[in-house]
């Protein structure tokens, strides 16, 4: 059994945001002792890395909890896993490539700026008139 400071350190994870799980419902109810405190099993601590992992591999919430869900009904066909997976890889391309392009206009903008005085700074009249940029980043 963990208290909650032990579960803490175990999992890298700070108690409030343990707390926080709880009181969400990702986290189930751990026992209590006869002074109240909350005691935690090892299948606390394996969720709970299950969800670290997940947010740290940039899941939601919701999405961890559909997980967890499904989880929890470990004889059901694995392809609504697969399929929340493969959203969660095409969302994370669509943002590398948004990021990919804002670094190529950032790039692109500071080429324009050639040393000098403010007035005739090439980032500040990009800045000004979005006409300038080649891509649309708003």
């Amino acid at each position: 059994m963990y208290s909650i400071g032990a579960l803490s350190r175990a999992t890298d994870c700070k108690v409030e945001t343990i707390r926080y799980y709880e009181k969400i419902g990702l986290m189930p109810e751990p026992a209590r002792s006869d002074g109240n405190q909350r005691r935690y099993a090892d299948r606390h601590r394996e969720r709970l890395h299950f969800i670290r992992h997940g947010r740290e591999l940039g899941f939601s919430i919701g999405a961890i909890r559909e997980l967890l869900d499904l989880c929890d009904r470990k004889h059901r066909d694995c392809a609504a896993v697969d399929a929340m997976a493969r959203r969660h890889r095409d969302a994370v391309a669509d943002r590398i490539r948004a990021l990919t392009a804002l670094r190529d206009e950032l790039d692109r903008m500071i080429r324009r700026c050639a040393g000098g005085d403010v007035a005739h700074c090439g980032v500040i009249e990009v800045l000004g008139d979005h006409r300038l940029c080649r891509h649309d980043h708003g």
